[in-house]
């Protein structure tokens, strides 16, 4: 939903496949060299810092560190906290997945 509004379906059929695209141009990258130059061009410096920032909160999450203590090292609201909290623990899997394979 958008303002209160519902989405048409072409909407949501043009949104999925957008993100469908989007997995696969992830997907094909070789290289964290490759993976940078991307993120760089296709988005913007706030919201590369503000992906940033949910990564570190998962982490700290993840190791048990208070939702305000979070918040004061991280910068992030504690809405934001609460936020990844719940797609950390009740989402897709994917910051399960990414957490180990990230360094620290």
């Amino acid at each position: 939903m958008t303002s209160g509004k519902v989405l048409p379906a072409d909407a949501h059929v043009a949104t999925v496949d957008r993100f469908d695209e989007l997995v696969e141009a992830f997907t094909r990258l070789r290289s964290p060299e490759a993976v940078a130059a991307f993120l760089r061009d296709l988005c913007t410096t706030n919201e590369i810092d503000a992906m940033g920032q949910r990564l570190q909160v998962a982490r700290l999450v993840n190791q048990g560190v208070a939702y305000q203590e979070i918040s004061r090292r991280t910068g992030a609201s504690t809405a934001t906290v609460t936020r990844v909290a719940h797609w950390l623990h009740h989402g897709e899997g994917g910051y399960a997945r990414v957490l180990p394979r990230v360094r620290s």
